[in-house]
């Protein structure tokens, strides 16, 4: 009878215990900084305008911090692979908070991570992709750019865009 006195004891302190944190974590509201869709119309437009003016037809995206699409733009005559490979890498730049070309290169030197490209099939992990981030230094989205002749170009491209957010 004794077992069956603590077992209820432990029972409602458990339960009081889950109740008081579910009140806590409810109560408060979680609010996260995001690109804005003009913003992100502006980065993509200048991404593209930038590999075009390199020559190359490419698409170009931006995702909002949570690696929702804001914003897409794909030049005439790019192939249609780029507007799945410029969403992904910009999705996997904001997810990740790192550039893709960065986290490519860790899957080659250190094999323990390759299976990053494995955790969300909107993973890509390929050059290109880049975090965005406010003045202060929190991500608030990423851009991704696909569909030139090499990463180091699509990063390039990635790169001048972004620039337009400081002007």
């Amino acid at each position: 009878m004794k077992n069956n006195k603590w077992a209820g004891l432990v029972v409602l302190a458990t339960t009081m215990n889950m109740a008081l944190v579910s009140s806590a974590l409810a109560s408060e509201p979680v609010y996260q900084a995001n690109i804005s869709m003009s913003s992100a119309g502006k980065v993509v437009k200048k991404a593209v305008k930038k590999c075009l003016q390199d020559g190359f037809n490419v698409s170009a995206a931006v995702v909002d911090a949570s690696g929702v699409l804001v914003a897409h733009l794909r030049a005439d005559g790019a192939g249609p692979h780029t507007v799945s490979s410029a969403f992904r890498k910009a999705f996997t730049a904001a997810s990740l908070r790192r550039s893709t070309g960065e986290l490519a290169e860790l899957a080659v030197n250190v094999p323990t991570t390759a299976g990053l490209q494995f955790m969300n099939e909107n993973m890509l992990l390929l050059q290109g992709g880049l975090p965005i981030s406010d003045s202060g230094g929190v991500v608030i989205g990423g851009i991704g750019v696909g569909g030139a002749p090499g990463g180091q170009f699509d990063e390039a491209c990635a790169l001048k865009a972004i620039e337009t957010l400081s002007d």
